[in-house]
């Protein structure tokens, strides 16, 4: 059996868990991703939908429509950003989970950083890690298991 990593917003009113590891880990340095974190990139590991059980707090969780077809999520109490998916089209059967909520110990040795073509002037991204300007829509750079 998989090992459930749990996750919750900063007053713990929202508390969730999923089935499954994160995969797909992105440190995402688009506009919105800084925005919506106040930092220079925010970090998501994806999961299927299916995977993701809310345990506490369903009733405080909100949610922004950022663009065409991108829904973030967060508690309405604290304000921590927790989620990001995309509403309909490829890939809405994921969710992609804000990995500063995560209260389980979670490393992942495939990571990337995308968007860096708009990424904050004052931030150097690493150089360990898979780098992109803009993120890339290939199977590779999806979950397993993803369907294109």
């Amino acid at each position: 059996m998989t090992e459930a990593f749990q996750g919750s917003c900063l007053c713990g009113t929202v508390r969730y868990e999923t089935l499954t590891p994160p995969k797909a880990v992105s440190h995402c340095h688009c506009n919105q991703c800084r925005k919506s974190h106040g930092a220079a990139f925010a970090s998501y590991g994806s999961v299927s939908r299916s995977d993701l059980r809310i345990l506490t707090g369903a009733e405080s969780i909100t949610f922004f429509t950022s663009s065409a077809s991108v829904v973030r999520q967060f508690c309405t109490r604290c304000g921590s950003s927790l989620f990001w998916s995309k509403d309909h089209g490829e890939y809405s059967d994921w969710i992609s989970i804000a990995l500063g909520t995560l209260d389980s110990a979670f490393t992942s040795a495939k990571r990337k950083h995308i968007h860096l073509a708009s990424k904050a002037p004052w931030h150097e991204p690493p150089t360990d890690c898979s780098r992109h300007t803009q993120p890339d829509q290939t199977p590779g750079d999806m979950p397993e298991g993803a369907q294109q």
